[in-house]
């Protein structure tokens, strides 16, 4: 059941905010950048904004292509901050598939004690070989409200 539900929290979908065409493809869908918002599954009041690339074509349109590396991310907070557990020094909170079997974008929280503060690495993983391009943000948690670790 544990399993389950950790499971769910790491492949929470992504809400669609906007997108641009970057190439015009005469056949499938244009190359685009997306921009999703992902809410922190455990931190109430925290969302993540990551923008990426977004393969078209036909590739793209059956699934079959691989979405480059590279995505930014910046995590604000949108709301009140509360923790309904305790979190992990380091948790893996979202991952999402950006080719058919080998390449995923993974958002990793980690948990700043001395700064009271959330920071949020996204990156993209390979099974053979992963990249090292990343991006950072960081969202301060008010001193009055302690984050609890487990």
């Amino acid at each position: 059941m544990l399993l389950a539900i950790a499971a769910a929290a790491c492949s929470a979908g992504a809400e669609p905010i906007g997108e641009v065409d970057t190439v015009f493809k005469l056949i499938g869908p244009d190359h685009k950048i997306v921009v999703e918002a992902y809410d922190d599954p455990k931190v109430s009041g925290v969302t993540c904004y990551v923008s990426r690339a977004k393969t078209g074509g036909l590739k793209g349109a059956f699934g079959l292509a691989e979405d480059k590396a590279e995505a930014s991310i910046a995590c604000r907070q949108v709301g009140p901050i509360a923790f309904a557990q305790p979190l992990p020094k380091q948790e893996e909170v979202f991952s999402e598939r950006q080719s058919i079997l080998f390449k995923r974008l993974r958002i990793v929280r980690m948990v700043d004690a001395k700064r009271n503060a959330l920071v949020y690495l996204t990156y993209s993983e390979r099974v053979i070989e992963g990249s090292p391009q990343n991006s950072v943000t960081a969202v301060p948690v008010d001193r009055g409200t302690a984050i609890p670790l487990r």
